[in-house]
């Protein structure tokens, strides 16, 4: 069994799994700071310097009331919140992952299908006397010296 495992494991589409995976996560963490870091703080600038990770709507009052500047202070007094800046930031990662996932795809799509491309003009054909394969633009069969029609 701890064979058969091994066999499964070395397999080339596991190990390929495993290194999208890890590159897939680390790319992940990137377009994380992309949104965080870089889009969203002049988003919020334009429009008013909102912070979208601190957008927030108090559900329930926590042990001491609000208002709360932050969600960590809300949730430091125990209040429920719904924190949808958080949720527009994700959305937004989301999007660029989907959008980076779709280039690559049309990329490999691109290179399948130039590999696919019709196949290039033949340059032999059969000699129609003695059925050799000649070059195209032969005048004369090398094989059985007949005069070939141009």
């Amino acid at each position: 069994m701890l064979k058969e495992f091994k066999e499964f494991a070395m397999r080339g589409n596991v190990v390929d799994m495993a290194v999208g995976i890890v590159v897939g996560a680390a790319f992940g963490t990137i377009v994380k700071s992309l949104v965080s870091d870089i889009i969203m703080p002049p988003i919020g600038l334009l429009l008013g310097k909102v912070d979208f990770s601190n957008l927030f709507l108090v559900l329930k009052q926590g042990s001491t009331a609000g208002p709360y500047l932050t969600i960590a202070d809300a949730q430091k007094a125990g209040a429920v919140t719904l924190n949808y800046g958080m949720f527009a930031n994700t959305v937004i990662s989301f999007v660029i992952v989907a959008f980076a996932v779709f280039l690559v795809i049309r990329a490999l799509n691109r290179l399948k299908r130039q590999e696919e491309a019709a196949p290039a003009a033949p340059d032999t054909k059969a000699c129609p006397y003695c059925m050799s394969t000649i070059p195209i633009n032969a005048t004369r069969c090398p094989h059985c010296t007949s005069q070939l029609g141009g």
